[in-house]
């Protein structure tokens, strides 16, 4: 398999599900690790995942924007790692700010229409919610196709 192949088929891995952990890290250095849900955008390299303002994850990566993502395939043999940059968007402010619309579009990829739409903006605001998007700029480990997975 070419670098390229092994690269797609690991990126590949990030479409298979929409949960992973988060690995952001502490003032010491050390990792910290949440379970989250995502959204990947293959043509733009981006995982999407929403967070709370008063969070761990979310000062450590005010202060460091380095993070990686792990998921694993259906065996939990196969597995990607991708590590990136972290943006932030503003919290929410406003039920139909930017924020929120970004939220709604996240939902939606994660898992598809929300029976109370005018709840779920009103909560994404009352939560201080925002989202946080990482983009991949290196992926490595054992993808799908790979021989023995």
């Amino acid at each position: 398999m070419t670098q390229d192949a092994t690269q797609d088929a690991l990126l590949a891995l990030l479409s298979e599900g929409h949960g992973g952990v988060l690995v952001t890290l502490k003032r010491d250095g050390r990792p910290q690790l949440s379970n989250v849900s995502h959204a990947y955008d293959p043509h733009e390299r981006i995982i999407r995942v929403s967070i709370t303002d008063d969070r761990a994850k979310t000062r450590n990566l005010r202060r460091d924007r380095r993070a990686s993502y792990h998921v694993t395939g259906p065996d939990r043999r196969a597995y990607t790692v991708a590590e990136g940059t972290a943006d932030l968007s503003p919290v929410a402010q406003d039920p139909h700010d930017e924020t929120v619309e970004e939220l709604v579009r996240l939902y939606r990829d994660v898992l598809g229409e929300h029976p109370d739409w005018d709840d779920y903006r009103a909560a994404m605001v009352r939560d201080r919610r925002l989202v946080l998007r990482l983009r991949v700029e290196r992926a490595y480990g054992i993808p799908l196709d790979a021989p023995g997975t």
